[in-house]
């Protein structure tokens, strides 16, 4: 009997218990949720204020001409122009520098504490404010090179600004492929720069392009370290080695400059909704890009 009742007890300690748990269970995903809905219908909220206050000033003139004081035009056509020329001299500055560094980082350091400082400084320089950037952009390379406020100066100052991103996004893509990948192609006798190029590259390039879509979309929307090194520009260039030696603003920076020195909100909303549909597509073509690389594989 006294066996009986103390299983009776211990069986109504695990019910207890177990009940106290799903109610723990149950508060936690109702706070989760909870905090889930005001992110998103923050976020929701923000984006549709920006949509519905840019979208009725958008026209084909408004994309396609250039800001003019004597025809009285408001045109974005050189910041469009500008902001690629940018990504573009960005991206082809960074991307050899920063997958090196990351490929030499994962697949050819042997001395691990190097390894660790130098990921340190990587994560510490991804968090100095941009417009510190800019300043030490400012004063390299537009007066220390003699390259002036223009859209080369710019780039060399993002390409420091993006450097980090894609060394980290790339390294932890080199590490999302398994050893024996590894182990398989040293064992048919494969160099190790023929399995880096063949096996490894190609086993992570979904993680690479994710960290450059993100780098893109960091360029895209900087403007405090632009100010200082790219300029506020707005002659229309078309000529894109001209262009590097041009001081020019990028759609981001025209905003700003809409904003605070004309006034004109509606300029700079139509702006902001432009900029938050690259976004949105950057976004949305990161997940086409996965989707794609891995029916591929």
């Amino acid at each position: 009997m006294k066996s009986m009742s103390n299983t009776k007890d211990m069986t109504m300690k695990q019910w207890l218990h177990n009940k106290k748990r799903r109610s723990y269970s149950v508060i936690l995903l109702i706070f989760i949720g909870l905090c889930v809905t005001v992110a998103v219908s923050l976020i929701g909220i923000l984006i549709g204020f920006i949509l519905y206050r840019g979208l009725g000033h958008i026209s084909w003139e408004f994309l396609t001409t250039a800001r003019s004081a004597l025809r009285g035009t408001i045109g974005i056509l050189p910041n469009i122009l500008y902001t690629f020329y940018l990504i573009i001299t960005t991206l082809l500055i960074v991307l050899p520098i920063g997958i090196g560094a990351a490929i030499y980082l994962n697949e050819y350091a042997t001395n691990r504490r190097l390894v660790r400082i130098i990921e340190f400084t990587t994560e510490t320089l991804a968090g100095i404010p941009s417009i510190i950037y800019g300043l030490v952009g400012f004063l390299l390379f537009a007066q220390g090179l003699g390259l002036r406020v223009s859209i080369l100066a710019g780039a060399l100052t993002l390409s420091i600004l993006s450097l980090p991103t894609i060394v980290r996004t790339t390294q932890e893509a080199l590490r999302t492929v398994p050893l024996s990948y590894r182990e398989g192609a040293f064992a048919l006798g494969a160099t190790k720069w023929y399995m880096i190029r063949t096996i490894i590259l190609p086993s992570s390039i979904d993680g690479i392009i994710t960290g450059v879509i993100l780098a893109i979309g960091r360029m895209v929307g900087e403007s405090a370290a632009l100010l200082f090194t790219a300029g506020t520009g707005y002659a229309l260039v078309t000529n894109y080695f001209q262009a590097l030696g041009t001081s020019g603003g990028t759609l981001s920076v025209a905003l700003f400059v809409y904003a605070t020195e004309h006034g004109n909100f509606n300029v700079s909303f139509a702006i902001a909704s432009i900029l938050v549909i690259i976004v949105l597509l950057l976004n949305f073509s990161v997940k086409l890009v996965k989707r794609k690389l891995r029916k591929v594989k």
